[in-house]
């Protein structure tokens, strides 16, 4: 792919208030928790994760949540949860849409801190509640993992980036406690790849990055590792970054994307196609890969 036809070299210096706000909290109240749950989407494992986060959870137990299992692709995904199992992570695979693997999540934190309370007790003290931290970028499915494991609406869900602003309690049950952060990114984002990975599945909003530019990136690696998958889609067997015209007629005129006197809307099929991948209509699919 050549970056600078799409890319141009992008860096993304896109970091909110709240954002700050959070980690300066997060590290206020490290201490108060006994697990962290650090969730990434599946089908951008590497990108989705937050790169610094070793600097705000030291050195506590962690379970990564991959979220979307159904969406992603499996014979990728089975390369990433052993890269990162080999990193010491306990990794979980789960379908929120669907309701899959969530309870894994409780049992894979009952046996990581089944010490903590028999030292506790050793101490003389009550048993307590274990308290988990829960934290991911933007729009990676937090709220609605929260809300599958407390089984009812617990936070607050949207499909755009920024909608928890503040770190707030929420009891999943008698046995677990859980702290929801907002949704954070690292200050600069100076890798293109990862930087159009985040914006084509909604980590970053939309007005950081031209839709075209996101756009035209899905198409290029959907050409390049899922061609099968567009073609079937958008029945485009040729698609050349350099000349990107062609093939958005095509989509334009197969999929109604068109202007008043039948010219092609070119703003409309920018968002079809990022609609269309993350609503996996462009099938199974990831696009980190395991180096």
């Amino acid at each position: 792919m050549n970056e600078n036809n799409v890319l141009n070299k992008s860096v993304i210096n896109w970091y909110p208030g709240h954002m700050a706000k959070a980690r300066r909290q997060i590290k206020e109240n490290i201490n108060m928790v006994d697990i962290i749950y650090e969730v990434v989407d599946a089908r951008i494992p590497f990108s989705s994760k937050i790169k610094d986060i070793d600097d705000l959870i030291e050195n506590k137990p962690r379970i990564m949540i991959m979220t979307k299992s159904d969406l992603c692709d499996d014979e990728k995904t089975k390369k990433w949860i052993n890269y990162y199992e080999n990193k010491n992570y306990h990794v979980v695979m789960v379908d929120l849409i669907n309701n899959k693997g969530v309870n894994k999540i409780l049992d894979e934190t009952n046996i990581l801190l089944s010490n903590l309370n028999e030292k506790r007790k050793e101490k003389g003290l009550k048993k307590r509640a274990y308290r988990a931290l829960i934290i991911g970028i933007p729009n990676v499915g937090k709220s609605t993992l929260i809300n599958r494991l407390v089984g009812k609406k617990a936070a607050i869900t949207g499909n755009k980036p920024g909608v928890t602003k503040k770190l707030s309690w929420i009891r999943i049950n008698k046995d677990v406690e859980l702290l929801d952060t907002p949704g954070i990114l690292w200050p600069k984002i100076d890798n293109s790849n990862q930087a159009y990975n985040l914006a084509a599945f909604s980590a970053i909003k939309e007005e950081i990055l031209p839709l075209g530019k996101v756009a035209c990136y899905i198409l290029d690696v959907m050409n390049q590792k899922y061609k099968q998958n567009i073609v079937k889609r958008y029945d485009i067997n040729n698609f050349n970054i350099d000349d990107v015209m062609p093939t958005y007629d095509i989509i334009g005129k197969k999929r109604g994307c068109l202007l008043s006197g039948g010219k092609i809307d070119y703003d409309k099929v920018s968002s079809l196609i990022i609609k269309d991948l993350r609503e996996g209509k462009l099938g199974k699919i990831t696009f980190d890969e395991v180096n």
